[in-house]
């Protein structure tokens, strides 16, 4: 499947505070949190995404740890799904299924319950920033694992210069705000 159109959320990037040298020297962080703050802002963001995959036939909206909590459970309020979050290891009590990915300095892991989505069940996985792609590839893997048919990849902020977007061309993927540097 190609990826997205392209929806235009420009207006919020006001909203978005950049603050140099975090996490550390060099690095322009694109912090989310005053655009979460701001009720119309954060309220156009998720009409967004809710603009965008209404009427594809979604069973379930998956967040990533920790910020696609944030935006998940909205929209799947929106789309009249479930939602299912992919956690951080042991931080679920039933029995999961569990991947584990690279990070620069090491590896990390991700959890689902195992009976968290029926085979052929149509998701979304949601999180608040596409970098390189990495825990967004552990969570496509999951839901493979399970069963579950991937109708879109969402993501409230894309870092286009590192081309994270390439891992997923298979994949319908929508990036709301987008910078390039």
């Amino acid at each position: 499947m190609p990826n997205s159109k392209q929806i235009n959320c420009e207006p919020l990037k006001a909203l978005v505070r950049t603050v140099p040298d975090f996490p550390k020297p060099g690095i322009l962080f694109y912090d989310i949190t005053t655009l979460l703050k701001d009720k119309t802002g954060f309220a156009q963001l998720i009409d967004a995404f809710a603009a965008y995959y209404i009427g594809k036939d979604i069973d379930l909206v998956l967040g990533i740890e920790a910020r696609g909590f944030i935006f998940g459970p909205a929209l799947a309020y929106r789309l009249n799904a479930g939602f299912v979050p992919v956690r951080k290891p042991k931080k679920l009590p039933a029995k999961t299924a569990r991947v584990s990915y690279d990070l620069e300095y090491g590896t990390d892991s991700l959890e689902i319950h195992l009976d968290a989505i029926k085979p052929g069940q149509r998701v979304i996985i949601v999180d608040d920033l596409l970098a390189t792609g990495g825990t967004m590839e552990a969570t496509v893997q999951l839901v493979r694992q399970l069963g579950g048919v991937i109708a879109g990849l969402g993501f409230a902020v894309e870092l286009d210069f590192l081309k994270g977007r390439e891992k997923f061309q298979e994949y319908d993927v929508l990036s709301l705000l987008h910078y390039d540097e």
